[in-house]
């Protein structure tokens, strides 16, 4: 396998801070990685809209860390009430943004369809794109892990154009559904065999850079299982969620070792 772009850890803040909250904690982190972020990772934050601009802020001139968006429209501008373009999280300050995350395709009723398309839009509009994949409790339980993952992994990149994209472009995050927000985690057996599936597709979907994407774990990280978890074969970083919200927990993953 070549060689890997740095390991990533993101947090997805979710529906959670309000814009002092959301600095409070990025001023936190700031201070607690400004030495301590291993030189082979990369932080990631994902704070709600309304706190873009000033975690933004707060990151600036950091070396390795980002600030990233949870969603968006595939559109330059437009009526389109309630929504945000990739060039307002860019004049934001986002360097990154998330596709397909379970919550959008279950609780907001986002196709995979609609999914390609942001995925897409997203990487022309010069975004680092973050596809989120993964399968429901029902779905592993039936042995179908493995045609689910698949078949969102090829959907979901249906329209990206396969000879221009780099692995510094996109990231692929699989979350098991059944393992977000719930306190279980995937068993090490369970994300390596998931990943092999991911890492196979990518390879299959890019011949020339699969090998190279990034495949991220995300369900229920947390700071007493993150080492375990980026130890494993083809796992190049983590998608956290509620253990994100705190300074000492996602600093604990950050330098997780």
């Amino acid at each position: 396998m070549s060689s890997q772009p740095r390991t990533l850890i993101a947090g997805n803040w979710k529906m959670y801070k309000t814009e002092g909250q959301a600095v409070e904690l990025a001023a936190g982190l700031v201070a607690g990685l400004a030495d301590a972020l291993p030189p082979e990772r990369e932080l990631l934050i994902l704070p709600p809209f309304t706190a873009l601009k000033t975690v933004s802020e707060k990151l600036r001139g950091r070396e390795r860390m980002f600030v990233g968006a949870q969603n968006f429209y595939p559109s330059e501008e437009g009526a389109y009430t309630g929504e945000i373009a990739p060039s307002m999280l860019a004049d934001a300050g986002c360097t990154h943004a998330l596709a397909g995350h379970s919550e959008r395709r279950h609780v907001i009723k986002e196709s995979d369809r609609f999914i390609a398309q942001k995925v897409a839009f997203g990487l022309q509009a010069g975004l680092h794109m973050i596809l989120c994949i993964g399968e429901t409790l029902d779905q592993r339980t039936h042995g179908s892990m493995e045609n689910v993952v698949k078949g969102q992994l090829r959907l979901g990149l249906a329209q990206v154009n396969k000879e221009t994209v780099t692995p510094e472009q996109l990231t692929i995050a699989y979350e098991p559904v059944w393992a977000i927000g719930t306190g279980e985690t995937a068993e090490p057996e369970d994300i390596l065999s998931a990943h092999a599936v991911v890492r196979k597709t990518l390879e299959e979907h890019f011949p020339h850079c699969g090998n190279g994407i990034r495949i991220l774990y995300g369900g229920s990280v947390k700071a007493d299982n993150a080492a375990a978890i980026l130890g494993l074969d083809n796992v190049n970083g983590v998608l956290v969620g509620g253990a994100s919200l705190q300074v000492e927990s996602f600093t604990a993953i950050a330098t997780a070792d």
